[in-house]
């Protein structure tokens, strides 16, 4: 299967694990992953306050009319918020008006887009294309006994709602399960991190983070993984502080599901990207020989 790659800013800086295990993962599945060459930040959700949004939109399609220049295959974006960027913008183009606009000022770049693209998720791809039984097909080390809460967050799926049920969605607890490891229900799995609030706001996005860890911590989860760099980061990053405000002392590894999936396939430590965990997941692991 192949798929044109948009890495996304955050794989080159907090989320590059996330990039070094989809990457190792993708090999093991046989998923060829080209780069689109030259690729530039989707914007995320705060370009459009600054530049505008119909400029924020132009930065975002340069992204597919590379992508579309260089082949016919979809978009994948590890992302959440990559995906709902692209996803959105890409929907647009079905407007003749703003395509036509969209394109006169990609014209400047020398670029064109006429919106033929399909923008998926990573996640989305891994359940709805590769499946669960060649995913669990690839396992080599069930994690049996693992029990692991599958924050999806708030864009994840709800931002177009194009795969899983945005009420209760379920891929992330079914890939999950298939590496052979419990997936628990948790009653926060679609609650908002806050994403980039955390550098303005810092105590309105630990006062989000806390009862999101206190579910999982309840639900008895040794680990929880995500799809998303956002949410990723601000649980790993901001538990400390978590603990210092709520008198807490949690102590859950927060990793990507991709690097999950690369424990089960049996790759090392190092192809799954674990030493850029802050909150260190060797004693979770231990049950499995990680």
């Amino acid at each position: 299967m192949k798929y044109t790659f948009y890495p996304g800013c955050a794989s080159e800086g907090t989320a590059i694990s996330y990039h070094h295990s989809t990457i190792a993962v993708a090999k093991v599945l046989g998923l060829e992953m080209k780069e689109i060459e030259d690729w530039n930040c989707c914007g995320s959700t705060v370009t459009s306050s600054v530049i505008g949004q119909f400029a924020a939109d132009v930065l975002a399609s340069r992204n597919l009319a590379l992508a579309e220049k260089d082949g016919r295959e979809d978009v994948v974006a590890t992302c959440s918020s990559c995906y709902a960027i692209l996803g959105n913008v890409n929907k647009k183009f079905k407007d003749e008006q703003f395509k036509a606009k969209a394109n006169d000022a990609l014209s400047k770049d020398g670029l064109n887009y006429n919106g033929g693209l399909n923008v998926r998720l990573l996640l989305d791809v891994m359940v709805s294309e590769v499946g669960l039984e060649t995913i669990a097909s690839k396992v080599v080390k069930p994690l049996k006994g693992l029990k692991v809460a599958g924050y999806v967050g708030c864009q994840t799926v709800r931002a177009l709602r194009e795969f899983d049920n945005w009420e209760n969605p379920t891929f992330l607890d079914n890939i999950i399960d298939s590496l052979g490891a419990e997936p628990v229900d948790f009653s926060h799995k679609l609650k908002c991190c806050t994403g980039a609030m955390a550098l303005s706001s810092p105590e309105v996005t630990v006062s989000a983070l806390y009862p999101i860890l206190k579910s999982a911590y309840d639900a008895g989860a040794d680990l929880i993984v995500t799809p998303c760099p956002l949410c990723q980061m601000n649980l790993d990053a901001y538990q400390i502080k978590v603990n210092k405000v709520y008198g807490t002392n949690y102590n859950i590894p927060i990793l990507f599901f991709t690097q999950l999936m690369a424990l089960a396939f049996g790759l090392d430590n190092h192809k799954a990207a674990l030493d850029y965990c802050i909150v260190s997941p060797n004693k979770a692991l231990q049950s499995i020989g990680a």
